[in-house]
């Protein structure tokens, strides 16, 4: 389609001389906006969908896919036989973890904070790797008695080491002549865990399941069973699946998913990454616009050289094809550094935000705010060559004025006015 001739002229209108280097600074401004348009576009979309990605996995791995909670916060007394029924019977179930959780109110000296405990089995902690991640720096051989664990983030803003003691108080108990005394009771801190989420290492305390049976008096029964499955796909069916086995066996209980707990959440994530699509697609469409600008000045530029061409036997096709590579090229070789820079971003964006947090001096990715400890990005092919194809479609459209204005431009005319 493209011949040899039409390559060279090409080549030489690109170089530009002296007198055209208005023109040379305007492609110049095109390529670098079509490559910086790509390479933003890249990177904020893998932030969002690592962010997404990242918080999901810890979410699962500290949670589950599917949890039963009983109603009324009820104990759940038969959760041992529930447990082998839900992991040996159910298809897709992988894990299924009996817990208490309950929200209390920990002391320590003056420092007084509302946390969530969730009493669980060592055993139950091995058998998710986030769990096993988290609780690394601590021995589970210690998790016993009446000992707690807390995030580390918590243990901060109590001003506790392991060794000390924090109190914890419930709402909920007992019932004396003179009124309802809160039940409380003294534990000692046996180390500190660290998901990498804000909203786990900062109000979650983990206790051995029999010390928080004791505490909240529910004998030998739980409150949720959190069950993990094989493969999130069919979740939905799984779903059913446990919902009727809890309802065959007579537990009053409530069957959701993490879609429904989260589901406002990742709604929101999903919509601010479209509309952030949207928004940085504009970028690489000004860069086409330049790409238009700068082609049409050339085209106006070249008049002279267009009609010599013309007249030495030139075809329109042949002049359009020229200009349509002056500005293919242009979009190509953008887009091309553009993914290249945006893919060296996503895989370096961690030590680029410590780079510029210590040059900036502050901190730039909250935890209290994102919930993660460390910028995460996660590049999709798929996202990538969407990108690359919106910015290519638009450089080529951007091409086609120009090309289609300098092949109908008349020789006569041309020579006339130059």
């Amino acid at each position: 389609m493209f011949s040899k001739f039409d390559f060279m002229v090409a080549n030489r209108y690109l170089r530009a001389k002296r007198k055209e280097g208005f023109i040379s600074v305007i492609t110049s401004f095109a390529f670098i906006g079509i490559a910086l348009g790509v390479a933003t576009l890249i990177i904020v979309t893998s932030v969002m969908n690592g962010f997404k990605s990242e918080l999901l996995g810890r979410i699962l791995g500290i949670n589950g896919h599917v949890t039963i909670s009983m109603i009324r916060n009820a104990p759940f007394n038969n959760y041992q036989e529930a447990v082998k029924i839900l992991e040996n019977d159910i298809q897709g179930v992988n894990i299924a973890i009996p817990m208490i959780e309950k929200q209390l109110l920990a002391t320590a000296g003056n420092s007084a904070e509302g946390v969530m405990v969730r009493g669980i089995r060592a055993n139950d902690i091995k058998k998710k790797q986030v769990l096993r991640d988290g609780f690394k720096d601590f021995d589970l051989n210690l998790f016993s008695g009446d000992t707690v664990v807390l995030g580390s983030r918590l243990a901060n803003k109590l001003g506790v080491i392991e060794g000390d003691e924090i109190t914890l108080l419930s709402p909920q108990g007992k019932i004396t002549m003179f009124g309802t005394v809160p039940r409380m009771k003294t534990y000692r801190v046996a180390g500190t865990f660290n998901f990498g989420m804000y909203e786990y290492d900062a109000n979650f305390i983990f206790m051995p399941l029999e010390a928080t049976q004791k505490f909240f008096s529910l004998n030998d029964g739980v409150t949720t069973i959190d069950v993990t499955l094989r493969d999130d796909a069919d979740i939905e069916y799984s779903r059913q699946l446990i919902s009727s086995a809890v309802q065959s066996s007579g537990n009053n209980a409530y069957v959701y998913d993490y879609r429904q707990t989260n589901s406002a959440f990742f709604n929101a994530i999903d919509v601010e990454r479209n509309v952030m699509f949207i928004v940085l697609t504009l970028i690489i469409l000004v860069a086409a616009f330049n790409i238009i600008t700068g082609l049409i000045m050339l085209v106006k530029d070249k008049g002279r050289d267009i009609a010599v061409l013309r007249t030495m036997g030139a075809t329109k096709g042949m002049i359009m094809r020229v200009f349509f590579l002056d500005g293919a090229y242009i979009g190509v070789v953008g887009t091309v550094l553009g993914v290249t820079l945006g893919l060296l971003f996503c895989d370096n964006i961690e030590n680029i935000r410590q780079f510029l947090q210590s040059i900036a001096g502050r901190d730039l990715f909250s935890a209290e705010i994102y919930f993660l400890s460390q910028l995460p990005a996660k590049v999709e092919s798929e996202v990538v060559i969407s990108v690359a194809g919106i910015s290519l479609l638009l450089s080529f459209l951007a091409t086609l004025y120009p090309a289609y204005r300098a092949a109908k431009m008349d020789p006569v005319e041309a020579l006339r006015y130059e």
